[in-house]
């Protein structure tokens, strides 16, 4: 009697559908998320421990990419599904399941889609690329634009399942860009240069270049703008597309440093010190460590002081280097000179304002004029 009581009650009819049509749903869609639940869980660990054993990383990856990508949502999503496909459902109410499910079926792969591009762009960089700070932000700059085109593409999908009529849309969404194009043409235009800065690489962030007169290190670098940090402290803003366009000196690669400096010494220096004076600079330069000795001559005569002309390289691109290794040079010619009595000259100018007839008359007889004076 109770069982028979127990079969009436589950075939009577809830909107088209018998309590026992329900039950069996629920049935169905518990054991298809306990399936689902147990494969991902335990099967993702099992994996994951084989995978350990494997050189490869793609293995991994994609065994990651699993679990991230199905987890309880998704899996809710196909649970549910299932369960309602036995079920006589109004054709609102089908419509609605159909399009959550494929919202949440377009989002997961969607998501798959933009964790595998991104994943074999950092794969390419670290071959082909070193693995510097610029190439941290190209990449997260190319996984925002993959980002944008994926989930672009995943909208007009659901929309055209939902009866829109995705053609026309796109087809305004041409002409529209047409006109967004030319409003935007230089943003596009300093997106595709910080591209074209990525893969050439004529700088990266840490570099210290000039670009004109204006001078820094590069901090960042986008898709509209490079950002330098200038000596005195602010920061420097150019567009991608200028800096494309520039001569940019790039101190960062220099190998070493190509120093030429002059100094003049007074016209009364004999001869036979002169000649000496190549020597000495070379001797000078050569005992400083991270040097490299070129050349040193007797360049011309000045207006006030025979020149000198000296060229040598520093094996260091650290300006700071430099600048002591000059100075140590430096300090050097100057106690070398003292020591070998050698004058450094200046400029000097001898007046004569007025001479008398007397000294005129003595300057005659001895055979030399004013202008000699």
């Amino acid at each position: 009697m109770n069982w028979q009581l127990f079969q009436s009650w589950l075939a009577q009819p809830v909107f088209s559908n018998t309590l026992q049509d329900y039950l069996i749903a629920l049935a169905v869609g518990l054991w298809v998320w306990l399936i689902l639940r147990a494969v991902i869980r335990i099967g993702i660990s099992h994996l994951l421990r084989l995978a350990e054993r494997t050189t490869s990383k793609y293995d991994d990856f994609a065994i990651r990419l699993v679990g991230r990508n199905l987890g309880p949502l998704v899996q809710l999503g196909i649970a549910l599904y299932s369960a309602t496909r036995s079920l006589a459902l109004p054709p609102e109410v089908d419509k609605v399941l159909q399009i959550g499910f494929l919202v949440i079926a377009s989002i997961t792969v969607a998501r798959i889609l933009q964790d595998i591009t991104v994943e074999l762009v950092g794969r390419w960089t670290e071959r082909t690329q070193p693995h510097t700070p610029t190439t941290t932000v190209m990449i997260r700059n190319l996984a925002s634009v993959v980002r944008l085109i994926l989930w672009t593409a995943a909208m007009l999908f659901i929309l055209s399942n939902l009866g829109l009529n995705v053609t026309a849309f796109i087809a305004g969404l041409g002409v529209g860009g047409v006109a967004v194009a030319l409003a935007v043409q230089h943003l596009l235009t300093d997106a595709v240069s910080s591209f074209a800065i990525f893969l050439d690489k004529p700088f990266e962030v840490g570099d210290f270049i000039i670009v004109g007169e204006q001078m820094g290190t590069v901090e960042y670098i986008g898709f509209k703008t490079t950002r330098l940090r200038s000596l005195s402290g602010e920061q420097l803003i150019f567009g991608n597309r200028d800096l494309e366009g520039s001569r940019i000196r790039n101190f960062k690669r220099m190998m070493e440093r190509r120093i030429v400096f002059t100094l003049g010494v007074v016209y009364e220096t004999p001869a036979e010190v002169l000649k000496k004076i190549p020597g000495m600079l070379k001797e000078i330069i050569v005992a400083q460590n991270l040097t490299r000795f070129d050349r040193s001559h007797f360049m011309s005569y000045g207006d006030f002081s025979l020149l000198f002309e000296t060229v040598y390289f520093v094996l260091s691109p650290d300006h700071n280097i430099y600048m002591d290794i000059h100075q140590a040079i430096n300090f050097r010619i100057k106690e070398e000179f003292e020591r070998a009595g050698v004058e450094f000259a200046y400029p000097t100018q001898v007046s004569i304002n007025r001479v008398d007839p007397e000294s005129l008359a003595v300057l005659k007889a001895g055979g030399r004029s004013l202008k000699e004076v």
